[in-house]
């Protein structure tokens, strides 16, 4: 169950990031509300996939999840620049979240 508190966590941080953005400085209403549960709820589920994840696991695939989802949703939603070293570096930080999951016992 701690693998899809983690996942949930995850996509809360990318909904969190893409509101704050939205926000303009937290000067928006709706999407800074937005962000606040978000936040909220993303912290939670990530304190509850520690009870059972080493903190070093679970702390780098939810900020892995949310760089990478964040990355894709700016390239979708703002039009933000998508180019080859972008594109490789994403695929980085996605083959670590791999290769961390697998490194992990539990």
């Amino acid at each position: 169950m701690a693998w899809v508190y983690l996942t949930f966590a995850g996509l809360l941080e990318i909904v969190w990031a893409y509101a704050m953005k939205e926000s303009h400085g937290f000067s928006r209403v709706v999407p800074t509300a937005i962000t606040l549960v978000a936040m909220t709820g993303s912290f939670g589920l990530l304190s509850l996939a520690m009870r059972s994840l080493p903190l070093g696991t679970a702390y780098t695939i939810w900020t892995g999840i949310g760089a990478v989802g964040a990355f894709v949703v700016g390239i979708v939603f703002l039009g933000e620049t998508v180019n080859a070293a972008r594109i490789a570096a994403a695929a980085l930080i996605v083959s670590g979240l791999i290769v961390m999951k697998l490194s992990t016992s539990s």
